[in-house]
């Protein structure tokens, strides 16, 4: 493969080039995006179809989530060494035979394969498109490149949710992974014409391989660990052994990282304690937002009975408030410090998921659409300034390693927090089923009018007389399986808020390394 630089290209194209290049990254970063958000809405039906529970379902996000985090520390070695365009096309046909192997799956084993491979390109697409965008515009037009970039981003997530809910309105859930596979092909497409190129090495280029097995080792061991101790035990053999696994991989991780000679993750980074902060910020900033895309459509179609499509369609409103959000929250960074903001939107996040612990059966759409704008006010006053604040305490030199640190912590929050959420949720909906089975006790004067009542509307629709009573004690169980359930949920939100507030404590621990700072800065002149 020839060299061939932006320049080359702008020759070739003219002044267009940058609008070609521009396209073929937006499209490029729109399809892999979608791919994390219009599964939210199917989960419902992968369960029935494969007859699995939400602990096993949830790997589908968290696996994706997970390899995501993987793929954005071999994006930086993949764009360096074989440039953008062997590096765009290479991920891009990853994540069609993942999305084909996730669409035509017929077990839960090739589906979380899938996912996998997916989530992997997606890690290598998202930072390359962006900067290839970045690259092409001139030096005058950078915001705007920025901004034409970040609306793809915005639009995706808005756009996901109805696309898989309109699939599984009209086909199946198989689609679902089946959408994204047109525009990823005519993003490949557009990615051997329009991608800037370099010659290929001769020899594969040095990498903390070791450091990338581990990482993935620890992941999966943890995450399939939490997914499957509800059901096989939590003091089961395979369960510790997962355990024990996935902590001794993290450690050697770290290990591996600080000893090294190419680590995947500066670790010295940490050293400095506004981008310690920052980052531990971004973790529970990327477990909150990320695990509500995964709660919030599996509540309102399990408890609610909601459609796929109008699970979807909720999803909407809070989607399109970051259009207006984030432009809002980059002009208030210049002009609050950025401390206060932070707290604004952890407050926002804790909030909605406070209010939404309340939320039952007959909380009204427009009230859970009022929820989702609150989690996306916390996103858009905590993601862009995080950002900004955890790079601006670093050093010139260390501003891209730091991009991408921060970025990988967020995205392992987000694996590592749905994944304990949802094991939450698991032992919770029990526990209330079992607080209730316990006062169905003859004694019991409401539990007896109860079943004496459906008796009576059974008997009045023409139930045998035999079938009555196992008919109505049916029912019963019924309603309280669904009360369980609700008071499962509403302690799963209550847990994410609370968490969500926790973040407070290295806020402030920001604040104060901010003040500092300032005082430190404001020194040096008297001196």
């Amino acid at each position: 493969m020839y060299n061939e630089s932006i320049d080359d290209l702008f020759a070739r194209y003219g002044p267009a080039y940058k609008w070609l290049a521009t396209i073929t990254s937006v499209i490029g970063g729109m399809t892999v995006i979608l791919a994390s958000s219009t599964v939210n809405v199917a989960f419902p039906n992968i369960m029935g179809a494969f007859g699995i529970g939400r602990d096993q379902a949830q790997l589908l996000s968290t696996g994706y989530f997970g390899a995501m985090t993987g793929g954005m520390l071999l994006s930086a070695w993949a764009i360096q060494n074989f440039g953008q365009r062997a590096a765009f096309i290479a991920a891009l046909a990853v994540f069609l035979f993942g999305s084909a192997m996730s669409g035509l799956a017929t077990n839960t084993f090739m589906l979380s394969f899938g996912r996998v491979f997916q989530g992997t390109a997606a890690g290598i697409v998202q930072p390359l498109a962006m900067a290839v965008t970045f690259s092409v515009w001139p030096s005058r037009s950078k915001g705007m490149s920025m901004g034409l970039f970040s609306m793809g981003m915005v639009l995706a997530p808005i756009m996901g949710p109805t696309l898989g809910g309109l699939a599984l309105e009209y086909f199946n859930w198989h689609y679902v992974f089946l959408l994204q596979i047109p525009t990823a092909g005519i993003a490949l497409v557009m990615g051997i014409l329009f991608m800037p190129n370099k010659e290929l090495p001769k020899k594969l280029p040095k990498f903390d391989f070791i450091g990338l097995i581990l990482m993935w080792m620890a992941l999966a061991a943890l995450l399939l660990s939490f997914s499957f101790g509800q059901r096989l035990g939590w003091s089961s053999n395979t369960i510790i052994i997962g355990f024990l696994i996935g902590v001794l991989s993290s450690i050697a991780f770290i290990l591996q990282q600080i000893y090294g000679e190419h680590p995947l993750v500066n670790m010295k980074l940490f050293l400095v304690p506004r981008f310690s902060a920052a980052a531990v910020i971004s973790f529970f900033a990327g477990c909150a937002f990320l695990s509500s895309t995964f709660m919030i459509p599996l509540f309102v179609q399990e408890i609610q009975h909601f459609t796929p499509l109008r699970a979807g369609m909720l999803m909407i409103p809070g989607g399109l408030s970051l259009l207006i959000l984030f432009p809002l929250s980059g002009k208030m960074t210049d002009m609050f410090p950025t401390s206060y903001l932070i707290y604004f939107g952890l407050f926002s996040f804790g909030m909605a998921f406070v209010l939404m612990s309340q939320a039952d059966v007959n909380t009204p759409f427009w009230t859970f659409v009022s929820f989702t704008i609150l989690i996306r006010v916390g996103t858009a006053f905590i993601r862009p300034v995080m950002n900004t604040e955890a790079l601006r305490a670093l050093p010139e030199d260390l501003v891209n390693q730091g991009s991408g640190v921060v970025n990988f912590i967020r995205m392992l929050g987000a694996a590592i927090g749905t994944n304990v959420l949802v094991v939450f949720l698991e032992l919770r909906i029990p526990f209330h089923l079992d607080a209730f089975t316990s006062t169905q006790i003859a004694v019991n004067q409401a539990n007896r009018e109860l079943v004496d009542q459906i008796n009576r509307l059974l008997s009045e629709a023409g139930v045998a007389e035999a079938a009555l009573n196992p008919g109505a004690l049916h029912y019963l169980g019924d309603v309280i399986l669904a009360q369980a359930s609700t008071l499962g949920y509403q302690d799963a939100f209550l847990a994410l808020g609370i968490f969500a507030f926790c973040g407070f404590i290295p806020a402030i621990y920001l604040s104060q390394a901010q003040r500092r700072k300032r005082s430190q800065t404001a020194a040096r002149p008297a001196e």
